[in-house]
């Protein structure tokens, strides 16, 4: 099992903290998230409705001609690799682990990179995967770059794989208008900037016919009703979407200047967390555990990531800030 971020019973376990006296900062998930709507008791009692109203509304929000609804990002990270043969995958690192995890299952052969990958790489990869922006370091790569990428790729056959999950906040560097060009795949869901991890709804964006053969792969049903419905509303709430964009750009740029004035200078950031970068990664980590602040440790970069507290956790924050000895 890799580890992810919330995983608030081991630190409960680990630091001796009730679950519910935690501030958990480990996950970059909004967390003033979309109002979930009543849900009619027919949603539970029926199977999940096929009248395609959410997709178009999705298509219409990411601006893609072609999507497939699925479980979260997590299915369609774990049946891409299915649909080729053994391959040269390329990771652009450091990113979500699911990724490399799943190609690897599957038998492909996965190199990580730390760097832009180069035209030589370029042409030795068949599958370059890369989240933009990135997680966890925050690495926005611009459009132009990665259309470049996907041309390159494109000429033997290759796929360019984006994982999107924190592009809400910037939809102008997202290239879902492009995903229906053969070999461009796009990855979108509701768990960040919706705050709706636990509804499982994500969306795959691709030219039609890899949609087919996913949907293949995940079989009917792949989001349940209520799911649907609370999707639906998200996606649609134009005036949700504007106030939070905003919202959170402010908090994250409060969080950058809170760390800042601690000695902690972010490395990078997003709309939603905070990357740190620190030789004294562990200390730092587990000196905020110990006062119930809960964080994500990438041990291997000596970094931390940082997400944005809700509103009645910033004072707690600031004193376990203040409380540091490093």
């Amino acid at each position: 099992m890799l580890e992810h971020g919330g995983n608030l019973h081991a630190a409960s376990r680990q630091y001796g903290i009730a679950r519910e006296d935690w501030l958990d900062l480990s996950t970059g998930i909004n967390p003033h998230g979309y109002p979930v709507p009543d849900i009619p008791p027919s949603a539970w009692q029926r199977l999940p409705e096929t009248d395609q109203q959410l997709e178009r509304i999705a298509a219409n929000y990411y601006g893609a001609r072609h999507l497939l609804t699925t479980s979260g990002s997590q299915a369609a990270i774990q049946a891409l690799p299915r649909l080729r043969g053994p391959c040269r995958v390329t990771v652009l690192g450091p990113m979500y682990a699911e990724h490399a995890h799943a190609w690897r299952q599957q038998g492909h052969q996965v190199n990580e990179i730390d760097n832009l990958p180069g035209a030589n790489i370029l042409a030795e990869t068949d599958v370059l995967l890369a989240c933009n922006p990135n997680n966890p370091t925050a690495r926005l790569i611009a459009p132009g770059a990665l259309l470049e990428w996907h041309q390159a790729l494109s000429q033997h056959g290759g796929w360019l794989i984006l994982d999107e999950a924190f592009m809400d906040s910037t939809p102008e560097h997202s290239l879902a208008a492009y995903s229906h060009q053969p070999g461009l795949i796009i990855l979108r869901s509701l768990g960040k900037f919706f705050g709706l991890a636990g509804a499982r709804v994500g969306f795959l964006l691709a030219e039609a016919s890899l949609l087919d053969r996913v949907a293949d792969l995940l079989g009917p049903w792949a989001v349940t009703g209520p799911a649907r419905i609370v999707a639906q509303a998200a996606l649609a709430d134009h005036s949700w979407r504007q106030h939070n964009r905003a919202r959170l750009l402010a908090e994250s740029q409060q969080l950058a200047d809170m760390l800042q004035q601690s000695g902690l200078p972010p490395l990078n950031g997003c709309a939603l967390f905070q990357w740190l970068r620190v030789e004294h990664a562990e200390h730092l980590h587990a000196q905020l555990a110990h006062q119930g602040v809960w964080t994500r440790h990438f041990p291997a970069r000596q970094g931390v990531r940082i997400g944005l507290p809700p509103a009645d956790g910033w004072q707690k924050l600031a004193a376990a800030l203040a409380n540091l000895h490093i």
